[in-house]
């Protein structure tokens, strides 16, 4: 083995090494100390550290602080809006040197071939792009989903060398009924990775789910929810994301006895956001500035997640341990001012190397046209159901409303921050449009829609108009997916997004520029939303409390079953 000969003499010193950073300080993440030190690489591996190393290359790195590189342990790629070759381009350069992700966004809209997709473009990318296989698609029987993964659809893919496991299990009611089709999964998955999905989920209903070696959970909004699924021998995984803010609320975990079961994710985070605040560096400074050790804040980003995830190659700087490493400047700012993938300084050149992977997905949208007669509701004497946000939060509370009506249909209410929402099949199978309405927007006039509504990414729109939601729904058929802002009959910003209705095939620099457009844009609407399009988007996610709207009608998923249907351009309320 000439590569393990070579790395051997390397560390050793019998041979100069390959690459040597030298005058370094390294954050070791066994004692916590900072060790002054050159760094020996050998390929794609670190062969020697506290030693002095000479090499074939040497940069000096001046006293700069060197930590492993950034593991992202739970990302839909789908969400930053860009393909996998742009999201390497995008983020690596923030630190995060491997990303785990879940396709279920594209594999709802192209079951397999969205898959395949996301596999061909990890073979390619710089950034190391590990693949959990998408358990959950559809994610209910509550919505109609573009494709549907059975067991059978996934083995093929398991012995692929980029995946992990099995994907975040959101259908918990399916494992804790013992549902034929969760079962299957799970049996198949025993022994290997299993993540889960389990909001609020406590005591022996939480029992039963981890019974099915589900070992992650990303869902975790308050410490004693965090605590106690730690004490079950869960990982917990700290998100902030564009929507899903957790991290502040997760602070009291963050502490160093419980460190070894604390990690780092995004979940779903575009380009605009990466740009303005960052991505897992952004989680590290806003967690050390607010009082976390940094020991904490960096084992979570990177060796706790490695081991949480059997990624036994990487997460320290030591020899034998994968060369991802960052160069910052201190460890409370955590600019990153140098970052080696495998070895290799990530340059644009690098980027530049890689093999193009063809996009899947160009004509995926088949909503039907709309009036705004279909976004009609009759009206009603009574309360009816309401979608609460919960601004930083995917969790939307069931609230109940005595709404106006005008001519026998259900009306806005703005005084209150009510305004009509609806889920339009776009897979083209049905047709079904389910209806409702939604307190929290803050819109005032116009209309916002997308074809990014997790998980089955149907179109979903939001608005003071019927008009003009109906325009912005015309519109998305129209780009072939995207978002849309519509005021009074006009299209005041969009961004398309061809491949699977989810992502653009613009630079991501461009895409962020987009996104900014369509903010302000929302903004005149009288949004009052950080992000009113993604939080749009997971109005019609089924398994997420406490309320929630698919193209079936309103979902009451505590209960975990539909509480209004539609028939016609009406939706009938149960007495």
């Amino acid at each position: 083995m000439q590569k393990l000969d070579s790395m051997i003499d390397q560390g050793t010193g019998r041979t100069v090494a390959d690459l040597v950073l030298k005058n370094a300080r390294f954050f070791d993440l066994v004692t916590g100390s900072l060790v002054t030190s050159d760094i020996a690489i050998c390929g794609d591996r670190i062969v020697g550290t506290c030693e002095t190393y000479h090499g074939k290359e040497e940069i000096d790195l001046a006293g700069k602080i060197v930590v492993p590189g950034f593991i992202d342990t739970h990302l839909h790629i789908e969400s930053s809006l860009v393909t996998p070759h742009e999201f390497d381009r995008c983020v690596l350069p923030h630190g995060v040197t491997t990303a785990i992700c879940d396709p279920h966004e594209i594999a709802n809209v192209l079951g397999s071939e969205g898959i395949a997709f996301f596999l061909e473009s990890s073979l390619q990318t710089i950034m190391d792009i590990r693949v959990q296989l998408s358990s959950c698609v559809p994610s209910s029987h509550l919505e109609t989903s573009g494709a549907d993964l059975p067991v059978e659809k996934l083995l093929p893919f398991r012995n692929h060398p980029n995946v992990i496991g099995l994907a975040e299990f959101m259908n918990f009611p399916g494992v804790l009924n013992k549902e034929p089709v969760a079962l299957a999964k799970l049996e198949a998955f025993q022994g290997s990775h299993i993540d889960g999905h389990a909001p609020l989920l406590s005591g022996k209903d939480l029992n039963g789910y981890l019974a099915a070696e589900i070992r992650t959970d990303h869902e975790c909004t308050t410490a004693a929810e965090a605590l106690e699924k730690i004490r079950k021998g869960m990982h917990i995984l700290v998100r902030e994301g564009s929507v899903s803010k957790d991290l502040e609320a997760l602070f009291p975990v963050m502490t160093e006895r419980l460190s070894p079961y604390i990690a780092l994710c995004t979940d779903d985070r575009n380009p605009l956001d990466i740009a303005e605040q960052g991505h897992l560096d952004y989680m590290i400074r806003t967690a050390i500035a607010a009082g976390i050790e940094p020991l904490v804040a960096y084992r979570a980003a990177s060796i706790s997640a490695a081991r949480a995830f059997g990624l036994r190659d990487r997460g320290l700087v030591a020899p034998g341990w994968r060369a991802d490493l960052n160069v910052i400047d201190t460890l409370e700012d955590c600019n990153v001012e140098m970052v080696f993938s495998g070895g290799r300084l990530v340059t644009p050149a690098l980027f530049a190397s890689r093999k193009p992977v063809e996009p899947v997905g160009l004509d995926s949208v088949h909503a039907p046209e709309l009036s705004a007669a279909d976004l009609s509701i009759a009206g009603s004497s009574e309360e009816i159901p309401v979608l609460g946000i919960l601004p930083g939060k995917i969790i939307t509370e069931h609230r109940r409303y005595r709404l106006p009506v005008k001519g026998n249909q259900a009306s806005v209410d703005l005084q209150n921050d009510i305004v009509k929402v609806a889920v339009v099949e776009r897979h083209g199978k049905n047709g079904n449009i389910g209806k409702g309405f939604v307190q929290g927007f803050g819109l005032k006039k116009g209309a916002i829609a997308s074809t990014v509504g997790h998980d089955s990414h149907n179109l979903c729109v939001v608005g003071v108009s019927d008009e003009d939601m109906a325009i912005a729904a015309n519109r998305l058929r129209e780009l072939k997916g995207g978002f849309v802002v519509v005021e009074g009959g006009d299209v005041k910003a969009e961004i398309a997004l061809p491949v699977a209705g989810l992502m653009s095939l613009e630079p991501y620099e461009e895409v962020r520029e987009t996104l900014r457009d369509l903010r302000k844009a929302a903004l005149a609407l009288g949004s009052t939303l950080e992000e009113p399009f993604l939080q749009l988007a997971f109005l019609p996610l089924p398994v997420i409390p406490h309320l929630k709207i698919s193209d079936m009608g309103l979902i009451d998923v505590d209960r975990f079953e539909l509480i209004s249907y539609q028939s016609g351009r009406d939706v009938l309320w149960p007495r």
